[in-house]
């Protein structure tokens, strides 16, 4: 399919990057994002028009950006996002920050590309309830969008209307999602040689978290993100929380073997300290509470408050930025 050669493209480029790391960089679990410049500028920047429009939505009042908002972590700060007719979610929206470098999309990891998972929101009846045929016929009504695509996209053959298409969508927000990456984070910088571009207590904290077994889930560009693993490894969370309800399941909603049941994709962190609530339950109302959680729950631990200290100062030099003309 033509999203599988796009993310095949993607994952050249990032290897051919890396080959430029120094080696003490490369020895790391976590590895410095290196931001790649987009091959179509203009596919981006119509992307981000579409990420910002409510026309993808059956009423015209909810955007990918209603749910992930850019300038406060990439996501909504809810426990579950509020939807069209103000419908709530089943799980916690996770930030689209840095989303093109997960190798799953949704927390029971359904989709592997960011061009298929713009399908699930379109049509999911608790956020836009839309369909493909709506939103096109929408956007075939802006002569502005119908401009900018036909730019883009137009082939010999196919009319300017006819540039708008699903997979056109799908590309462009894709594009434009690739491109919201958080490089040159204070971790980055250290990663590359500024010894002093983080704190004692940061570095304490990471090598906490290489020691502790943290890396075993959480390492690459996105410290996450490119496996799946059970909530409770160490401990039953579901039923020490209670209230087991269907979202629980995870990626056994999607295999129906019984093995997944209640194994999600591993969040990455990066920006973490900006994400909360937490886990796609969004139970943890602070990064403070995370850790103790993950301690206790995946590892089998109960740690210090120096412990949690330092590992939270460790997780918060993991915060980057956006380029401010993306927002």
């Amino acid at each position: 399919m033509w999203y599988k050669f796009l993310r095949c493209y993607s994952l050249m480029a990032t290897l051919l990057a890396f080959s430029f790391l120094s080696l003490s960089a490369i020895s790391e679990p976590i590895s410095p994002i290196l931001k790649t410049e987009p091959d179509n500028p203009e596919e981006v920047l119509l992307g981000k028009r579409l990420f910002h429009s409510v026309k993808l939505s059956r009423d015209n009042t909810v955007s990918c950006a209603s749910c992930h908002n850019l300038s406060e972590g990439g996501d909504d700060g809810a426990v579950v996002s509020t939807g069209i007719d103000q419908q709530l979610g089943e799980v916690n929206a996770p930030t689209v920050l840095n989303s093109g470098l997960n190798a799953f999309q949704f927390w029971d990891g359904r989709v592997e590309t960011l061009e298929e998972q713009i399908e699930g929101p379109i049509h999911s009846p608790l956020e836009m309830d839309s369909n493909w045929k709506e939103v096109i016929n929408k956007l075939q009504k802006d002569e502005e969008l119908v401009e900018l695509f036909a730019k883009v996209y137009k082939k010999a053959g196919r009319t300017r209307k006819n540039s708008i298409s699903e997979m056109s969508v799908a590309r462009a927000i894709a594009a434009y999602e690739r491109q919201l990456v958080t490089a040159n984070s204070p971790f980055d910088q250290y990663l590359l040689g500024r010894e002093d571009a983080i704190s004692d207590d940061a570095v304490e904290g990471y090598e906490l978290f290489k020691k502790m077994g943290c890396v075993s889930c959480h390492q690459g560009q996105n410290v996450g993100g490119n496996m799946f693993q059970y909530f409770g490894v160490m401990g039953d969370y579901f039923q020490d929380r209670g209230n087991i309800s269907k979202a629980d399941y995870g990626r056994f909603n999607v295999t129906g073997e019984e093995e997944d049941r209640y194994k999600f994709k591993v969040p990455g962190l990066r920006n973490v300290e900006l994400t909360a609530p937490y886990f796609h339950d969004g139970s943890a109302k602070n990064l403070e509470e995370a850790i103790r959680i993950m301690a206790r729950y995946q590892l089998g631990r109960t740690i210090t408050d120096d412990q949690a200290e330092k590992l939270k100062a460790f997780l918060v030099t993991l915060t980057g930025k956006i380029e401010e003309d993306l927002k």
